[in-house]
């Protein structure tokens, strides 16, 4: 929030990328920005890596500067999650007034991202679904 109260909204996601860096950095956080993180191909690791905006630890941060999150984005992470194996990720986008944000975790038994609440608990709106309706967060 406080790299949205600084830079304001709807600037270029390289923007808010390197800010996040900065302030997670300043308030003692590693992080890593723009990494190379093996990707995964029935257990074994392929040549080829994905480049999240930033890592902390196991959690990878996918920030956006867009009108309005869609259903492309979340399927473009949640790709990149099962790619990486990534437990936890975050998905931020910058592009209105508010802040929004969404949290997901990678269930590796059923290979589905589901939608945590403010509480990390599952939101399960949908069993069908890789997308877990965001009206409960």
């Amino acid at each position: 929030m406080t790299v949205q109260d600084e830079l304001n909204w709807g600037l270029a996601e390289a923007f808010y990328t390197e800010a996040l860096h900065i302030e997670l950095e300043q308030r003692g956080i590693e992080n890593k920005m723009e990494c190379q993180v093996p990707c995964f191909y029935k257990g074994q690791r392929m040549e080829k890596h994905y480049q999240p905006d930033i890592m902390v630890g196991e959690v990878m941060i996918e920030l956006k500067s867009v009108s309005e999150l869609i259903s492309a984005h979340r399927a473009q992470l949640f790709n990149y999650m099962r790619l990486t194996r990534t437990p936890i990720s975050l998905l931020i986008n910058f592009g209105q007034p508010l802040l929004q944000g969404e949290r997901y975790w990678l269930n590796e038994e059923t290979n589905e991202c589901i939608l945590l609440d403010r509480n990390m608990n599952p939101v399960y709106d949908n069993p069908n679904s890789d997308y877990y309706g965001l009206d409960n967060l």
